[in-house]
This record gives C-alpha cells, sequence and structure tokens, in this order.
C-alpha cells in the first residue's frame, strides 16, 4: 500500500492531506495550537482517528503517538552522528534514516520491513512517500512519520 503525504501549500499550524494511490484523500492531518507540535489525524470521514503530541522539556525530541483516543507508543529521537535513529516505544518497531534525512526504513524487531519512506524534492511544501507491507499499519506509520518531520521541523 502507498500513500502519498502533502503538506498544504497555505496554513497557519501544520496541515497536511493523505491520499492513497487512487489519489482519494484517505487522512487530514490538522496542526492545533498548543506547546510543541500537537497534530490531530482524520478520517476521510472526518473522524478523529489518532493525534502526535510533542513532549516539551526532554533533553532529546519526544513525541507520544495516540490511537482511536488510546495511548500507543512513543517516538523518541536517538542520539546519533551522521545517520537519524528514531526508537519506537511501539511493537519493537526502530526507524532508521538516510544521511541526507530524506528516506527512512521502518523494521519491526526481527529486522523485517514494515515500511519505506521517501521524501520526494522538487515540491513546495514537504511531501513524502509511504510505501506500507501491510494496509493494517498505514495509520500507525503515518503518525510515526508526521512525528518525523515534526522533529524535523523544530529544528529549522
Amino acid at each position: 500500500m502507498k500513500l502519498l503525504f502533502k503538506q498544504r501549500f497555505f496554513s497557519w499550524f501544520d496541515s497536511y492531506d493523505i491520499y492513497d494511490e487512487s489519489e482519494r484523500v484517505v487522512y487530514v492531518v490538522k496542526g492545533q495550537l498548543s506547546w510543541g507540535h500537537k497534530l490531530v489525524i482524520y478520517d476521510a470521514n472526518g473522524n478523529e482517528v489518532g493525534m502526535v503530541v510533542q513532549k516539551i522539556f526532554t533533553f532529546l525530541p519526544k513525541f507520544e503517538i495516540h490511537k482511536n483516543g488510546q495511548f500507543i507508543g512513543c517516538l523518541n529521537k536517538e542520539l546519533s552522528l551522521f545517520v537519524p535513529h528514531y526508537n519506537l516505544d511501539y511493537n519493537g518497531w526502530h526507524i532508521d534514516g538516510s544521511i541526507m534525512e530524506w528516506d527512512y526504513q521502518i523494521l519491526d524487531s526481527n529486522g523485517n520491513h514494515i515500511a519505506s519512506v521517501s521524501k520526494e524534492l522538487f515540491n513546495f511544501t514537504d511531501t513524502y512517500v509511504l510505501d506500507i507491507e501491510n494496509p493494517q499499519d498505514a495509520l500507525d506509520v503515518l503518525m510515526f512519520v508526521l512525528a518525523i518531520d515534526a522533529e524535523k521541523c523544530s529544528r529549522n
């Protein structure tokens, strides 16, 4: 399953549209005013299905992930020199990035591929392609990618 993650061009807060392979909107992400990043994910019918909340006052960036109102895990940036690494407190997953921070691999605890994430270049806004092995993992993968994008945005 592929998802296209595209930031809206004119928006006061972080705002994204997530498209499927048929170019239908499957999720809408809206940023909310708060300390740190707070992103709320809605399905195509406008129902809230997830939330990414940045925890402030931490040494390294940390984001809590909520799905259908329930806490499911955290994403923590790990201290690394050249290639970004993220620790996920979720199903044993971990994320490794490329040196330019444009491409990421999400793997399970056995090293099995969960998803590939690549940033499309030459767009006016942040645009990522999420190639997800199991469609049931799509929302979870999306929320972790939103957290990574928010973390990168915080540095700029």
